[in-house]
């Protein structure tokens, strides 16, 4: 990939696909991503995703010369019209949760109060906790599509209650969540019967992702409302470990790049997504930079229908 980016005249950067740096004390973007290398540790596998957002960096680097040119998984380029920076990874550490969490929620909240859409890049998938929190204290009221192999709706791991199995629990505590989606879910995880029956008494509608092989991801987009702000969590391990390999627990039967972009694409064109978390890429578990180049033209792809809709 080096050897190609360098005969397409790409050299070193520093960013995602080489965006101008993003000043989170001065916002000057209509998008801005954040990386983070994990919010929330554990004594037994600590940051067990870090140097994921430098990864997906670096499998997009090749392409940086190439940022104005067409992307043809959304139609055009990636920024449209819009003003799309990157503000580089945020000073987390492998010890604290709670410091960790209140440096996201802070830096998200800064993109939000300066009416730009953050996309968050990590890193365990307890990070969109922080980053939903800072809508709620806001007063946003918004719609989560969750994007993953599993639910996340543990109340506590190992006495940690807001970690990578709570996200989605945690969530639907928050004030000004009116809806969640999830969407992928398949084989066994640490989602207990109890816990799928208390989500679904919440409120929560499922689409499995048995459901997107045998049938698509038309009734995921139904169950969006029209016109709602939706923030979309996506695991990396929702999609197809053949594609991507680099989680934590690989599991058959995940969506396709395709479902996966129908999916993103298929929200946007109903209402307005408010906010992107692609987390749990591992680093540790890639095979080849395969899962990588995925996540980072995923993310590419995700940025433009962004940029598109502002």
């Amino acid at each position: 990939m080096a050897n190609l980016g360098a005969m397409f005249g790409a050299g070193e950067v520093a960013t995602f696909l080489g965006l101008p740096r993003a000043d989170l004390a001065r916002i000057a973007a209509d998008v801005v991503i954040l990386g983070a290398d994990g919010c929330t540790p554990y004594a037994t596998v600590g940051h067990y995703c870090a140097g994921g957002p430098a990864a997906i960096r670096g499998a997009a680097a090749a392409y940086a010369a190439n940022l104005s040119h067409m992307n043809f998984d959304i139609g055009g380029p990636v920024e449209g019209r819009a003003r799309v920076a990157d503000a580089g990874d945020l000073p987390v550490g492998p010890a604290d949760g709670v410091a960790n969490r209140a440096v996201i929620g802070r830096a998200v909240g800064q993109v939000l109060d300066a009416g730009a859409v953050p996309v968050l890049v990590g890193g365990d998938d307890s990070l969109p906790i922080p980053m939903l929190q800072a809508y709620a204290a806001r007063g946003r009221e918004i719609v989560i599509l969750q994007v993953d192999a599993h639910i996340d709706w543990r109340d506590e791991v190992q006495g940690e209650r807001w970690g990578l199995s709570s996200t989605m629990r945690r969530a639907s505590e928050m004030a000004g969540v009116r809806r969640i989606v999830q969407v992928g879910q398949r084989g066994i995880g640490s989602a207990r019967m109890q816990d799928v029956a208390e989500a679904r008494a919440w409120g929560v509608q499922f689409v499995s992702g048995r459901e997107v092989q045998q049938a698509g991801i038309g009734r995921a987009v139904a169950l969006i409302p029209e016109g709602a702000e939706v923030v979309i969590s996506f695991d990396c391990d929702a999609l197809d470990p053949a594609i991507m390999p680099a989680v934590i627990g690989r599991t058959a039967g995940g969506l396709a790049y395709g479902q996966a972009l129908d999916l993103i694409e298929g929200v946007a064109a109903k209402a307005r997504i408010a906010g992107f978390a692609l987390v749990e890429f591992m680093p540790a578990q890639d095979i080849g930079g395969m899962g990588a180049m995925t996540a980072a033209q995923l993310l590419a792809a995700a940025v433009g229908v962004i940029a598109q809709q502002l």
